[in-house]
């Protein structure tokens, strides 16, 4: 099952992830933090780790 891992160092809350992802695996809590927040809905298209301008997505298989 594919899991989105979101490295927090990189990450600059762009929200770039939350717009790409076609099944909402992720969410905004507050506006310092985006999270995984149904990691069992991931497909593994990899739109988030692709498009994050930051390189902070990284989808393991």
């Amino acid at each position: 099952m594919p899991k989105p891992i979101i490295d927090y160092e990189k990450c600059t809350v762009s929200k770039t992830c939350v717009e790409v992802c076609p099944m909402e695996v992720f969410e905004v809590k507050g506006e310092e933090k985006v999270v995984v927040e149904k990691p069992e809905e991931c497909i593994g298209c990899k739109a988030c780790e692709v498009q994050c301008p930051e390189g902070a997505i990284t989808v393991k298989d």
